[in-house]
């Protein structure tokens, strides 16, 4: 039981991040129907420049008292959503919007969203390659126990990137399901040229859009940089998962975005490992990447339309 809670609260860590880059693909998809590759650089955008304003304001400090971490918290995820906000507003603007406004095909976004995502990952390695073997200074301490739960003990990293990432969901749900903004973003998701008539501005609502989802990228890059992963790379591995995540929820939809975020990572940490199975392990954690995506394509060949399967216009 010990073991089995230990690879849930791991599970739910990794999970509560891959639903936070999942929005930002679900919303975008939601208004414009496509798919911003370039979105998970947008999350790695947001660690290296969390990184930069933390350590400027509070240094190289490690495992710093109680008070000071909620400090460190806030600037961290303020400017990590700061800086993936501004990234994915540059990206619509520069890679897509001149895009539609010729009404070009599909294709060329995906395209221009790809060549965008090569750009930022290696305009992050020019510019920061000292940092980017490094990780995040210790600012919360990664060894105390925040809780105990049975005999599993879950630290204040992980308690964290857990309270923090549902924090940021909720938010998002209740301003997409409760605001104006968020009447205008489902209005244009359901039928853009009727949302127009009626008023809304689309181009404003899509730049919002994009300004929100890159948001949550950023601050998830916060998050993801201290408790895992730092460097102009990391964004692929949990880009993908997160884009695995929306579809496996249904793409397009918010509420499913986080259901399938959080499912994938409590699937990849709980199958390969089988802590139920008196610690012996089925077929090791080496094959978490495998069984993540085995379990995506069962749910689609099950249901094609993912767990909720409803577009953003419907969410509410």
């Amino acid at each position: 039981m010990t073991d089995f809670l230990n690879y849930l609260i791991l599970g739910l860590t990794r999970g509560s991040m891959y639903a936070l880059i999942a929005l930002g693909y679900t919303l975008v998809y939601g208004v414009l129907q496509l798919i911003n590759f370039a979105h998970s650089e947008v999350f790695m955008s947001g660690a290296f420049g969390s990184y930069l304003v933390v350590s400027g304001v509070v240094g190289s400090h490690h495992n710093l008292p109680w008070y000071a971490t909620v400090g460190v918290l806030l600037i961290g995820l303020g400017s990590g959503a700061a800086v993936g906000a501004f990234v994915a507003w540059a990206l619509e603007r520069v890679a897509y919007r001149p895009l539609r406004e010729r009404g070009a095909p599909k294709l060329a976004f995906l395209i221009s969203a790809i060549g965008a995502s090569f750009f930022l990952s290696q305009l992050a390695g020019k510019l920061f390659n000292r940092l980017s073997q490094n990780q995040f200074p210790t600012y919360f301490n990664a060894n105390g126990a925040a809780l105990h739960i049975g005999g599993a003990s879950v630290s204040w990293i992980q308690l964290i990137v857990i309270v923090s990432a549902l924090v940021l969901m909720i938010g998002l749900d209740r301003l997409v399901n409760g605001t104006k903004l968020g009447s205008s973003i489902r209005g244009v998701a359901e039928d853009a040229p009727t949302a127009a008539l009626m008023g809304i501005d689309i181009d404003k609502t899509i730049s919002r859009t994009f300004i929100i989802g890159g948001a949550l990228g950023g601050a998830a890059g916060f998050l993801f940089g201290t408790a895992f992963v730092f460097s102009n790379t990391m964004g692929f591995i949990p880009g993908v998962k997160a884009f695995a995540a929306a579809v496996l929820g249904g793409i397009g939809n918010i509420r499913g975005a986080m259901i399938g975020g959080l499912l994938l990572g409590v699937v990849e940490n709980l199958v390969p490992t089988a802590p139920w199975n008196g610690g012996q392990a089925w077929i090791g954690i080496q094959w978490t990447d495998v069984v993540a995506f085995v379990v995506l394509i069962l749910v689609l060949v099950l249901r094609p339309t993912g767990i909720l399967g409803e577009k953003l216009g419907r969410a509410a």
